[in-house]
C-alpha cells in the first residue's frame, strides 16, 4: 500500500489556504506524567515539534502498558504524518492508519481528529480505501452518538471533505443547524461546496454550488475582524465570479484590494493582490474591456506572492482568456513577472513562454483551478 499523493496533496492544501490564525476548537490533547523506559521518559520526547525513529519506537513500546494514551497516540500520528511524506513508506502510512481509526473511536472531539494528519484518501489502492471506509464508519457512528456536538459534528465535516463531499455536507449542515453564528463550520461547509464544485460536470452544477458556497461565505465575513476577513474575501470573490455575479464580484474584488492598505490584511496581501486584479480582469473582459482586463493581468503578476502562490502557483485563468482574444505579448509579460515568485514554477514559465512565442496555446493543467 503507497501512500497516495493525492492524499498529500489535498492534505497539505488544506493547510495552506486554511487562515492560519484561525481554531475550530480548542485541543484535548492529553499531558500525561513521566513513564519510565530503558532510554527516555516519554515526556522528554516532546522537546521540539518532530520525533526521530528511536522515540517513536518508544512511544510505541509504551502502548503495551498504557494503550489509552491520547498523548502518545497524537504524537505518533503526527510522526508517521510527516514520515510517511518524506518517505513515501507504506509502512509508515499503515502505521498512521491505525493510529487514527483509535483517535476517532476514542476521542472524536480532539482537535488532531479534524487534521490533515488525521485524514485518509478514499481515492488510494484497496488497503488504504478499506482504511477510509473503516474511518468513515467510526465517524458516522459518532456523529449518531453525538447528533449536538460541534466539535465532533465539525472533525467529522473535516474528514470527510476532502474524499466524501457528499456525507461531508450532511453532516456539516447539521453543524450549521446547531449554530448558524459559527464562522468556522460557516468556512469548511463553503470550502466544501467549492471541492465539490471541482467535480461537477455540468456549468449548471458548477454555477449553483458556486452560489452556495457564496451565501456562506457572505455570512461567514459578517462574523470576522481584519485579518481574517481579508483572507476569507479571496475565497468570496472567486466565489461570487464562479456564481455569475459580477456585481458582487466586483465589490468583493475592490474590497481585498482595499483590505492590502494600512496593513490591516498584511500577511494576506499578496493573495489579495493577485485575487483581486485577476477577477477584475475577468469582470471586465465579461463586460468587453479588454484594455482594462490586460491592465489587472500585469496588475496580478505585480504581487509579492504568498505561501499559496509560491507552491502551487499563479491561476492562469485570465491569462488563458486573454490569450484568446490574441493578448500574447500581455500574457508572456504576466508570465514573466510571475517567476519573481514562483520559483518551483520556472520550468513551466519557461515552457509556456515558448509555446505561446510559437504561436501555440500552453496547457496550463492545475493552474486553471487555482
Amino acid at each position: 500500500m503507497k501512500i497516495s499523493r493525492l492524499f498529500t496533496y489535498l492534505g497539505i492544501l488544506c493547510l495552506l489556504c486554511a487562515a492560519p490564525t484561525r481554531v475550530a476548537h480548542a485541543s484535548t490533547q492529553a499531558q500525561e506524567p513521566a513513564q519510565s523506559t530503558d532510554k527516555k521518559k516519554i515526556t522528554d520526547i516532546d522537546v521540539g515539534e518532530t520525533i526521530t525513529a528511536e522515540d517513536a519506537k518508544i512511544l510505541e513500546d509504551s502502548l503495551v502498558n498504557n494503550p489509552d494514551s491520547l498523548y502518545v497516540h497524537s504524537k505518533l500520528i503526527h510522526y508517521y504524518f510527516d514520515a510517511g511524506i518524506s518517505s513515501q513508506s507504506s509502512e509508515f502510512e499503515a502505521k498512521r492508519e491505525q493510529h487514527v481509526l483509535w483517535l476517532i473511536e476514542h476521542h472524536p472531539e480532539a482537535s488532531l481528529a479534524g487534521s490533515p494528519e488525521a485524514g485518509m484518501n478514499m481515492f488510494g489502492d484497496k488497503n488504504g480505501n478499506e482504511a477510509f471506509q473503516r474511518a468513515k464508519a467510526l465517524w458516522m457512528q459518532q456523529v449518531e452518538r453525538h447528533p449536538d456536538d460541534l466539535k465532533i459534528l465539525h472533525n467529522a465535516g473535516e474528514f470527510l471533505s476532502l474524499s466524501d463531499t457528499k456525507a461531508a455536507l450532511e453532516v456539516l449542515q447539521k453543524a450549521v443547524d446547531i449554530d448558524p453564528n459559527n464562522a468556522d463550520t460557516l468556512e469548511l461547509l463553503a470550502r466544501t461546496y467549492e471541492q465539490q464544485r471541482i467535480q461537477a460536470k455540468s456549468e449548471e452544477e458548477k454555477t449553483a454550488l458556486a452560489a452556495k458556497a457564496l451565501e456562506l461565505r457572505e455570512r461567514e465575513l459578517e462574523k470576522l475582524d481584519e485579518p481574517l476577513k481579508s483572507f476569507a474575501l479571496t475565497r468570496t470573490t472567486d466565489d461570487a465570479f464562479d456564481a455569475g455575479d459580477m456585481a458582487k464580484a466586483e465589490q468583493f474584488a475592490n474590497e481585498l484590494l482595499k483590505s492590502t492598505q494600512g496593513g490591516a490584511g498584511s500577511w494576506n496581501s499578496g493573495n489579495a493582490i493577485f485575487t483581486g486584479n485577476v477577477v477584475l480582469g475577468r469582470v471586465a473582459l465579461r463586460r468587453g474591456d479588454v484594455a482594462g482586463a490586460k491592465q489587472h493581468l500585469l496588475a496580478a503578476g505585480e504581487t509579492s506572492g504568498s505561501p499559496q502562490l509560491d507552491s502551487f502557483g499563479p491561476s492562469m485563468t485570465l491569462a488563458k482568456e486573454l490569450l484568446e482574444k490574441g493578448e500574447r505579448d500581455t500574457v508572456v509579460a504576466y508570465l514573466q513577472s510571475c517567476a519573481k515568485f514562483w520559483d518551483m514554477g520556472r520550468e513551466n514559465l519557461k515552457n509556456w513562454i515558448a509555446t505561446i512565442k510559437r504561436g501555440g496555446t500552453p496547457d496550463f493543467g492545475a493552474n486553471l483551478f487555482y
